[in-house]
């Protein structure tokens, strides 16, 4: 047990913090975290043989596929005799910063060899976690590696091992991990909750006895670090535990579920897990889930031998999915509770008007009946065992059967008067996407989700003015506010709201929600302006438990100051981590510009100069352009297309869903409902007054300011603007530039609107994702017909749509708003030079959002040597620059800029 000493030093709540880009708490509710192996090269010979080959744009993507299937952390091993493990890991590390999509998440730096993890530490971005150390080589070496990781400010992986051996039963698990922490906090002063215990998961069911209890001990030691050591985390590699049934899948996949199911229950929290090798724990056969179980938790004598027995049987059995319509003859709470969970409304009001004539009043229908139906709906959710789509379907069951009830339930208040300000909702909370900003996609999965679970809902929608929240928030007397948006800009409105509620002494709850939010954002911005209760939402299933926690009566006032106190540490550490980062002047940064050699560069003249239109385009056309991926994460089904269809724990969700989309689609193009227009020019430009792109258009002057990055760099590593790609007017070339704006948008708002007032929320969320892909499908095929035939700087390629989203063409398309281009005031230009309002009828609102919300705008920029970048962080003098060149006031800049100047 651990000491008084230990206990009076821990007493607060201490969560794993790590970081990439963005951050990952990891707290007692935190699903468990799972931690994408294949850029080890030790467990993808794929990995290996690319970095072997030094094909390392290859090796990239798989971590990218990594991330986009769904790991929270990447591990990142470069341990083969054949290479040189130091230099290989510096130079892929450095590689994964400039691609922002794989760099939003933490790296574990994985060696065996101590030299390697420090290269890797001394490059590595965010909080990374180091895997591993022991006491293999004595305490000395344990702890002088402790202290170092300590100072590079990253989070340990123990591992159950000392100088004797491995830990192999429970009472070595114990006496290792117990003196390893006593070392690391007692002596080193390691933080308890960055110490995270690998308790070694052994094979079972090898035939050998001393193997029986191989998982049993590591869940039992599991449940005792997680009692006796505090804080601590407990991480391990699944895949270990059913190496003896190599070739079974079916019987792999369901060792892999028990063991999860009962070691997460223990308190593992992080781990490695091939979720193509996992099934669905509720769905695993009965008899194969008891002999597992018996094997798993050692239950009987015989557990090897009858799971041997029995796995002969499973080999190559496929899934059979039969109509089961045996469910009608239940009784009637069990065929509701079943409608609502499995989205089938067939028979909801005939089972509806049953419990209605079964009660004394209608309102205890939705009180009892139906809400012990969504109770089950919301543990599947929260324990993920159902997934998005369907809670979606669902919540159009529940709202079919309240519609059926409303009309009796409105006749019985007539009849019986309720006191004012009684509810029997659970809560009321008012959503609204802020002022300026027109996407909703998000708050409207997170509003249907919260209303399954007994929330009344008032949905202000999108472009919503502060006055409007608060006034509403008085009027309807709200318990809680959630502000969703997408655009930079939206931030700063978020902030703004967050002073006036303070100013009007509000103590409401806010909820922060959206693309470009983030916990970072909402504790150093927000929070400070409000005295009362501020939290970030990520996911829609997060805000669930965020609600409940934030309105439970007994607990509320303990969890809001709790959010408080992490929030307040998290914005110290945040503030002072940006202390330590160096930046350039101005000056500095443009001197160390990228130096492109002009004299030997290849500028292609465009074939057609100037402005072109295209109204109703084709929709058909676009389809094969669709990048399905981003499709499925807005449905927070996570994977990459087409493999998540045939995923072992989301494949049957997103085949259901992508088969609805299809369904969906269909009818789009068969109707003509949405309505594609473009408008798009190519421009003689160079580059002029360092960071500055100057075109012309019949006659006239325009100018694109692009903004420079400033962070100081390793020797030898430029500081990018946009304008580096485009030959400088000394250069005496003539150089050129494009910049379009497409929309898909037009129809899907009155469609998705029918679909809303028709109580079908999952039609209308799926009308406007596909709005979304089909306008980027509409970006893509632009920008591929400008490179072949308008510009024809690549008029020979041939690229697949699979080549066409890794974006193998030359050159590039970057859109203000985005990283290499953060300022949405470019947006204004675009839309002077291209008439774009004037033209196709796509409209800048006041925060330079897009409208409609299914439109891309950007730029074509033709150089092969033009890259994808992040500005980053910026400083005072560039903001005062950026003022001079636009000729606004610094203050007007900094707002614009506000999410990109640096806090220090």
């Amino acid at each position: 047990m651990s000491n008084t000493k230990d206990k009076e030093q821990h007493s607060t709540k201490r969560f794993l913090k790590l970081s990439g880009l963005e951050p990952l708490v990891i707290t007692p509710e935190s699903n468990f975290v799972n931690v994408g192996e294949r850029t080890n090269v030790a467990g993808s010979k794929k990995f290996l043989r690319l970095i072997k080959e030094e094909k390392f744009e290859e090796a990239l993507d798989i971590a990218r596929e990594q991330v986009e299937g769904g790991a929270q952390i990447i591990d990142v091993n470069m341990d083969d005799g054949l290479i040189d493990g130091k230099e290989v890991m510096v130079k892929f590390l450095n590689l994964i910063v400039a691609e922002p999509d794989i760099a939003r998440v933490p790296i574990m730096i994985d060696s065996s060899k101590w030299d390697i993890i420090e290269a890797g530490l001394q490059v590595v971005q965010g909080k990374c976690v180091v895997n591993s150390i022991s006491l293999k080589e004595g305490e000395e070496e344990f702890i002088k590696h402790a202290k170092l990781i300590r100072r590079y400010g990253a989070a340990v992986i123990v591992m159950a091992f000392d100088e004797v051996g491995q830990a192999d039963n429970y009472e070595r698990r114990l006496e290792i991990t117990k003196r390893s922490y006593d070392i690391l906090v007692n002596k080193v002063g390691f933080p308890p909750e960055d110490i995270i215990f690998d308790l070694n998961i052994f094979p079972v069911a090898t035939g050998m006895d001393e193997h029986k209890l191989n998982a049993l001990d590591f869940i039992k030691a599991t449940a005792w670090v997680k009692e006796n050591l505090p804080f601590c985390s407990v991480s391990g590699g699944v895949s270990n535990v059913s190496f003896s049934f190599r070739g079974n899948n079916p019987v792999r996949e369901a060792m892999h579920s028990v063991f999860l199911y009962h070691a997460i229950k223990a308190g593992m929290n992080i781990g490695i897990v091939n979720p193509s090798m996992l099934e669905v724990y509720d769905d695993i056969p009965k008899d194969l889930l008891e002999r597992v179980e018996d094997v798993i938790l050692n239950r009987r004598e015989d557990a090897t031998e009858r799971l041997l027995e029995f796995a002969e049987t499973v080999i190559g059995k496929e899934k059979e999915n039969k109509v089961d319509l045996s469910w009608r003859e239940e009784p009637l709470q069990n065929r509701i509770t079943r409608a609502l969970v499995k989205g089938i409304d067939q028979y909801v009001v005939e089972d509806v008007e049953a419990a209605r004539l079964s009660v004394k009043a209608p309102i205890e229908v939705i009180e009892g009946h139906l809400m012990t139906g969504m109770n089950v709906v919301g543990d599947l959710f929260q324990s993920g065992k159902m997934f998005l789509p369907q809670v979606v379907k669902s919540a159009r069951v529940m709202k079919k059967a309240v519609a059926y009830l409303l009309p009796f339930i409105e006749e019985e208040k007539l009849k019986n008067p309720q006191p004012e300000g009684s509810s029997s909702s659970a809560g009321k909370i008012l959503m609204a996407t802020v002022k300026g900003d027109v996407h909703d996609i998000g708050k409207n999965i997170v509003s249907v989700v919260l209303a399954c679970n007994n929330y009344e809902i008032i949905d202000l929608g999108v472009m919503v003015p502060p006055e409007k929240i608060i006034n509403a928030a008085k009027e309807e007397k709200v318990d809680i506010i959630g502000l969703s948006g997408l655009i930079t800009p939206s931030l700063d409105e978020m902030v703004f709201l967050a002073k006036e509620m303070e100013r009007q002494n509000f103590t409401v709850p806010l909820l922060i929600g959206g693309a470009t939010t983030s916990k970072a954002h909402t504790a150093v911005k927000i929070d400070p302006q409000y005295n009362s209760a501020v939290v970030h939402v990520n996911d829609a299933s997060r805000a669930v438990t965020v609600v409940g926690d934030l309105l439970q009566k007994e607990a509320s006032q303990k969890y809001k100051e709790s959010i408080k106190l992490d929030y307040a540490d998290f914005r110290q550490k945040f503030l002072n981590r940006g202390k330590h980062k160096e930046y350039l002047t101005l000056e500095a940064a443009r001197k160390n510009k990228y130096q492109l050699d002009w004299s030997k560069a290849e500028i292609v003249k465009p074939k057609t100069l100037g402005i072109q239109m295209i109204e109703d385009f084709d929709f058909r056309e676009l389809e094969p352009y669709i990048d399905w991926s981003p499709f499925f994460r807005s449905w927070e089904l996570h994977g990459k297309y087409p493999d998540i269809l045939s995923d072992e724990v989301v494949g049957k969700q997103a085949t259901e869903l992508f088969d609805d989309a299809k369904a969906m689609l269909k009818k789009i193009l068969d109707g003509k409902l949405f309505q594609a227009k473009a408008i798009f020019g190519l421009f003689p430009a160079n580059s002029v007054n360092d960071d500055d792109i100057l075109l012309t258009h019949n006659g006239k002057e325009f100018t694109f300011r692009t903004l420079r990055q400033q962070a100081k760099k390793y020797v030898g590593k430029p500081n990018f603007a946009l304008s580096d790609f485009i030959a400088p007017k000394e250069s005496g070339l003539q150089d050129y530039i494009g910049c379009f704006c497409v929309s898909t948008g037009f129809g899907t708002d009155e469609l998705a609107e029918g679909y809303r007032k028709d109580l079908d929320d999952y039609n209308s969320i799926m009308v406007k994702a596909l709005a979304d892909r089909f306008a980027e499908a509409f970006a893509e095929y632009l920008h591929r017909e400008v490179r072949i035939n308008h510009w024809g700087y690549a008029a020979d390629e041939g690229l697949s749509n699979e080549e066409l989203i890794k974006e193998s063409y030359k050159g590039i398309r970057p859109a203000p708003g985005y990283p290499a281009c953060p300022d949405h005031l470019e947006k204004l230009t675009i839309w002077e030079l291209l008439e774009v309002k004037e033209k196709i009828g796509v409209e800048l609102t006041d925060s330079l959002a897009m409208w409609p919300a299914a439109s891309v705008s950007g730029y074509y920029f033709g150089n092969e040597e033009a890259r994808y970048f992040g500005v980053g962080k910026i400083k005072e003098d560039q903001v005062a620059d950026f003022a001079a060149r636009k000729g606004m006031p610094v203050e007007e800049a900094t707002r614009w800029l506000s999410p990109n100047i640096a806090d220090d």
